[in-house]
């Protein structure tokens, strides 16, 4: 949920509620980062993760397709007034500061994206007690994962909203459904599985625990959230009955990242490179001149399968309502006590 849907408020009330609230680190310089920990530390005292973009180099044959893609974007910038960037700097998303954070004040979880740290970097975490959770988007990468120590995967499905997690950019990501990815994870490795895609009410949040994870991550669900830093544009395209599909797109980040589809998409679909960050970066003035203006056809609308079943809500009452729509399911997974398991 990087680019504002997260906040302190939203993890700390999920926290609150009995779940694990994440804050997204992606997109934020490593004072930030620390500034926002420390905001959800005087918010709750319970358990927490940050989540964290790994970055990596960018194929230099896709950084030869940014030039053409921004002559595409061109026209459309200069009706709107907006300039677009004619050099993008390399960004390393501030790693080596952030790790160098994580390790001066260290938090429960933490959570990567878009591939793995270094065996140096994952050892220096664990020994300063935080768990470690890769995003892992096929088998390949849960074994890379597992030979690297991590305590669970995050396995993460087509279905997902926003940025499809793998470990390199530029290869098409695996189709198989969640409950399909999951079962070939389980076969493969021997760790905690968490369910992460398309997970928008209580039937499939017990579907997910049924067919192995033992846990479900959901970020959609949460955006209609009174604590989620979610626009009002993309909030009310939520909830807009003209949306009514999603679709992963290359055309605003370089990157596959499910959306509401709309008329950008449309018109950019297959023209952007898997240059990411610097499709990235190269987009974002026109995107944050369409969030300004409330232009939902020409904004970023990250969102899952499972919009439409999104609600409003604190992030507790939605939290709550979802976890006891999955204990009403046929389930067979549950261990311990009701009373154990029950959101707080």
């Amino acid at each position: 949920m990087a680019g504002g849907a997260s906040t302190p408020a939203l993890v700390a009330a999920v926290s609150e509620a009995g779940g694990l609230g994440y804050l997204a680190a992606g997109y934020r310089r490593a004072d930030a980062m620390s500034e926002q920990i420390a905001r959800t530390r005087e918010l709750t005292d319970r358990p927490f993760g940050v989540n964290l973009f790994v970055p990596a180099a960018t194929d230099p044959a896709a950084l030869a397709g940014v030039p053409a893609y921004r002559a595409e974007l061109l026209p459309e910038a200069e009706r709107r007034g907006v300039a677009l960037p004619e050099r993008i700097a390399p960004d390393d998303e501030d790693w080596n500061a952030k790790i160098a954070a994580l390790l001066a004040d260290p938090v429960p979880v933490v959570s990567y994206t878009f591939g793995l740290p270094t065996r140096q970097e994952a050892d220096a975490l664990r020994a300063a007690g935080t768990a470690q959770v890769a995003t892992v988007t096929s088998v390949a990468e849960a074994r890379a994962a597992v030979a690297l120590g991590v305590d669970a995967l995050c396995v993460q499905g087509p279905e997902a909203g926003g940025h499809r997690g793998t470990h390199q950019a530029g290869p098409e990501p695996g189709g198989e459904p969640l409950l399909e990815l999951l079962a070939l994870v389980r076969a493969a490795v021997d760790l905690p599985l968490i369910a992460a895609g398309g997970l928008g009410d209580g039937a499939a949040i017990a579907a997910a625990l049924r067919a192995g994870a033992r846990a479900v991550q959901l970020g959609t669900a949460y955006l209609l959230a009174e604590e989620a830093g979610t626009s009002a544009p993309h909030r009310a395209a939520l909830a807009d009955p003209a949306f009514t599909e999603t679709v992963g797109t290359r055309a605003f980040t370089g990157r596959v990242a499910r959306g509401l589809r709309n008329a950008f998409i449309d018109e950019h679909a297959g023209h952007a490179p898997h240059a990411y960050p610097e499709v990235h970066h190269l987009t974002a003035p026109l995107r944050a001149a369409a969030t300004a203006r409330a232009d939902t056809q020409q904004m970023h609308l990250w969102a899952g399968t499972a919009f439409a079943k999104a609600r409003p809500g604190t992030a507790g009452e939605i939290t709550a309502r979802l976890w006891h729509e999955a204990q009403r399911q046929d389930t067979p997974w549950r261990t311990g006590t009701a009373q154990e398991r029950e959101p707080r």
